[in-house]
This record gives C-alpha cells, sequence and structure tokens, in this order.
C-alpha cells in the first residue's frame, strides 16, 4: 500500500503557521499600541467606530477559534488513518487496534463491515458523497463568517458616512454650530476608514486559514477514500472477477485431488495384483507341495509292503 500521501500530516503545518500569524499580529499590535490606539480610541466623538470595529474583531477571533478547533479534530483524524496504516502494514488481526471509535476511518470500516454481514452492496461513491456532505456541514460557521467578514467593513463604512452626512447637513444648517458639525465629518470618515482597514485585514488573516483548512479537509477525505478503495473494499466486496477467480482455484484444487486418488487407485490397484500374484503362486506351491506329499506317502506303502490304505487320501 502506497502510504506516503496518507502520513502526510497536512493539518500540523497549518497549526503551525495558524500560531506564527497570531504571534506576529500581537506583536505587530504590540508595537503599534500608540498609534491604534490613537487611531481607533482617542478623539472619537461617537462610540460608533469602537463597537464597529468591535464587533469585527470580535467576528475575527470567534471564527480563528472555530477554525483552530476544526483543524485540531481533523490532526486528530489525520493520526488515526495513521495508525490504521500502521495496523494494517503490521497484519494484526485487528485493524482498528489503538484507534478511538468516533474517528472517520473506524466508523467507515464498520459501516462496511455491517453492510457486508447483511449482504448488502457497497456504494463506495454514496460513502464518499455522505462523508463529504458531513464534513461540509462542518464548515458553516466559518463558511458564514468568512462571507460576512468583508461586508462588516462595508457596513461600517456606511453607517460612518451616515455619521458624516449627519455633521455635514449640521454644518450647512447653522454656521454656529459649524466646527462640531465639521468635527463630525472628519469623525465619520476617520470611522469608515478604521472599519475598512479592519474588516480587510481581518478578512485577508481569516480568509488565507479558512482556505487552508479546507486544503487540509480535502486531504483527509482524499485519505480515507483511498484507503477505502485499496483495503476497505477488496476485504468486504465480493466481486464477479473475485468468484471466478476462486472458483477456478477450487476447480484446480479438485482435478489436483482427483489425480491423488487416482494415484492412490493405480497404486492399490498394483497392490492387490502383487497379492493376487502371491496367493496364487503360494497356492500353486501348496498343490505341488500335496502331490510331492501324496509321492512320499506311495513310496514308504510299496518300501514297507504295507497294505493299500481304504482311507480317502
Amino acid at each position: 500500500m502506497d502510504t506516503n500521501r496518507l502520513l502526510i500530516k497536512l493539518s500540523t503545518r497549518i497549526l503551525i503557521q495558524f500560531v506564527l500569524a497570531i504571534v506576529l499580529v500581537i506583536v505587530a499590535i504590540v508595537v503599534n499600541l500608540d498609534f491604534l490606539s490613537h487611531f481607533y480610541l482617542e478623539n472619537q466623538q461617537t462610540k460608533t467606530g469602537i463597537i464597529l470595529n468591535s464587533f469585527i474583531v470580535g467576528l475575527l477571533i470567534f471564527g480563528l477559534l472555530n477554525l483552530l478547533w476544526l483543524l485540531l479534530r481533523y490532526q486528530m483524524e489525520e493520526n488515526q488513518i495513521a495508525g490504521f496504516v500502521d495496523n494494517v502494514e503490521a497484519i494484526r488481526e485487528d485493524p482498528l487496534q489503538g484507534l478511538s471509535p468516533h474517528s472517520m476511518i473506524v466508523k467507515r470500516y464498520a459501516t462496511m463491515n455491517s453492510i457486508s454481514q447483511v449482504h448488502g452492496e457497497i456504494n463506495h461513491n454514496a460513502l464518499a458523497a455522505m462523508l463529504t456532505a458531513d464534513e461540509s456541514t462542518r464548515l458553516g460557521v466559518v463558511r458564514f463568517i468568512n462571507n460576512i467578514l468583508i461586508l462588516t467593513g462595508v457596513f461600517g463604512t456606511i453607517v460612518a458616512l451616515s455619521i458624516a452626512l449627519i455633521g455635514a447637513s449640521d454644518l450647512i444648517d447653522s454656521a454656529a454650530s459649524g466646527l462640531g458639525g465639521m468635527g463630525l465629518v472628519i469623525h465619520g470618515m476617520s470611522t469608515a476608514l478604521s472599519t475598512t482597514i479592519t474588516a480587510i485585514v481581518s478578512y485577508v488573516l481569516f480568509g488565507y486559514f479558512y482556505l487552508r483548512l479546507k486544503d487540509v479537509q480535502t486531504h483527509l477525505i482524499s485519505g480515507i477514500e483511498h484507503l477505502t478503495s485499496v483495503y476497505l473494499i477488496p476485504k468486504f466486496v465480493k466481486r464477479p472477477e473475485d468468484l471466478l477467480s476462486q472458483m477456478a482455484g477450487l476447480i484446480k484444487g479438485v482435478i489436483r485431488a482427483t489425480e491423488k486418488m487416482s494415484e492412490t487407485q493405480e497404486t492399490y490397484q498394483a497392490s492387490a495384483n502383487t497379492l493376487h500374484h502371491s496367493i496364487e503362486t503360494n497356492r500353486q506351491q501348496l498343490d505341488q507341495l500335496t502331490a510331492d506329499i501324496a509321492d512320499i506317502k506311495l513310496l514308504l506303502r510299496e518300501g514297507f509292503r504295507l497294505p493299500p490304505s481304504t482311507d480317502n487320501e
């Protein structure tokens, strides 16, 4: 079995990248803390910018936590596949030895085993489609966050521009409140810029790891289908050509047994012929011996001039 591709733990690589990216983001935030504090928190006439940016960052963190949980789960599944491959290559009696009963490969093995026991037809395409559909549903939350994350920046921009328009309206209506209106316009434009930047950075960071998560999922499902094709289907599915091969082997065995029986019969026949010949030879010798004894009796009777015997010889 070609196990090189199955033993590649892609999720581990992505987890390392994930940790490095988070560390780099934290370092960048710490290094530019004064600028970020001034840009996002200071001189804010309303809390709109803080609320919108906090919502975007909170959505990003929630999505990243879901990504982290899925990556850890897929890492466990890849370890289970590696364990299954080790059991198969070690020719262990139980290929599920040491594996979690909740892993994908164990569930696939149990499903095919149960179908085989009731002599049902195993449809590999249907099993693969069901597994792909089940795993696709697990990405529902991260897929939703990936789709709306950039829209949060657009929403923040629209809200901020609305605030800027309110300030412009106040600026036009009253010269006395001109400075306040101008400040509101500047605040709206600043909020629109900050929410757009936050959303774009969040979308780039989250979008990269979302795509890598899908790569890990594809690699995992591909590994399970590879094991199913190479190991499980030959184990559980009886194909017509397999039956023909078994019948051919059975016929060859019967022919060999017949030939052995013929050889044994010929040996027994030869032994019987030999035994018959020995019996015939012994009978002839016994007849000859009987004749010789009769001649001896006759000679003795004549030599001693005995009267002829009346007994039947």
